[in-house]
């Protein structure tokens, strides 16, 4: 049994994995100034409430695209259950082909979602994440890593589109009852939940057309269950996906 953690820019994921079960999966926010202690406490917090003990974890591995809170929760993992810690980055095999004119510059987070894909689906793949920015990954048909796209996330996008207009204000990511808004709020909600919708059919069709062949599409992320229903393109949500990487590379470095 192993504690999977991925560091975003808005919230952490932790996940204990047992062989190929999940045993829990929660959120916390990602905070740059707590201390290993704080972040230790709130994993042992975690644990206790799904009756694990951090001493029967063989180990950890963490998958982070915030450097000022990597070494810290890896400490505070580390404090916690008294195993070494990986670290997804350069030195850890990850099976992963990927072409990109500079290797070193994808980041974890995109890395281990492509493991997690190539591992359960047939390329080629694109792999959609919606966090605070929603990236796209492309695997070709020779299972290569070849690029992808990022674009602002569904959140971060409608929280600038407040901030910057003065009469908009802060609305739920709830479909309205039609696509022509009869008024403000639902006029927001339209395009902000068709219009990403539209947006992630458009790319997929794009990409499509540039391989020349169908591909296999998945998405993952947290805002991925308000987006991807409204989609018109065939997608699968798989919402454990980055853990189910994080497994992978673990057993690939054991």
């Amino acid at each position: 049994m192993i504690l999977a953690i991925d560091v975003g820019n808005s919230n952490i994921v932790v996940g204990c994995i047992d062989d190929k079960e999940i045993r829990f999966i929660e959120r916390i926010s990602t905070d740059r100034h707590q201390t290993e202690v704080e972040y230790a406490i709130s994993l042992k917090n975690i644990m206790e409430i799904y009756e694990i003990n951090g001493r029967d974890l063989e180990g950890g591995i963490i998958s982070s695209v915030v450097p000022q809170v990597t070494e810290v929760l890896r400490c505070a993992v580390e404090k916690l259950i008294r195993k070494p810690v990986k670290i997804v980055g350069p030195g850890l095999k990850t099976g992963l082909n990927i072409l990109i004119d500079n290797p070193a510059q994808l980041g974890s987070d995109l890395l281990v979602d492509s493991v997690a894909a190539l591992a359960e689906h047939p390329a080629p793949l694109i792999i959609i994440d919606m966090g605070t920015a929603t990236t796209v990954c492309v695997i070709n048909q020779k299972r290569q890593y070849i690029g992808g796209m990022i674009v602002p996330g569904v959140r971060t996008a409608l929280d600038s589109l407040v901030t910057n207009t003065s009469l908009l204000q802060q609305i739920s990511l709830e479909p309205p009852k039609k696509v022509i808004g009869s008024n403000t709020i639902d006029g927001m909600k339209s395009g902000i939940i068709y219009g990403n919708a539209a947006t992630m059919d458009g790319l997929i069709d794009r990409i499509e057309e540039e391989l020349g062949e169908k591909c296999t599409i998945i998405a993952t992320g947290g805002l991925a269950g308000a987006i991807v229903p409204h989609c018109r393109r065939k997608i699968l949500i798989d919402d454990d996906l980055l853990l189910k990487g994080l497994r992978v590379i673990y057993e690939k470095n054991r």
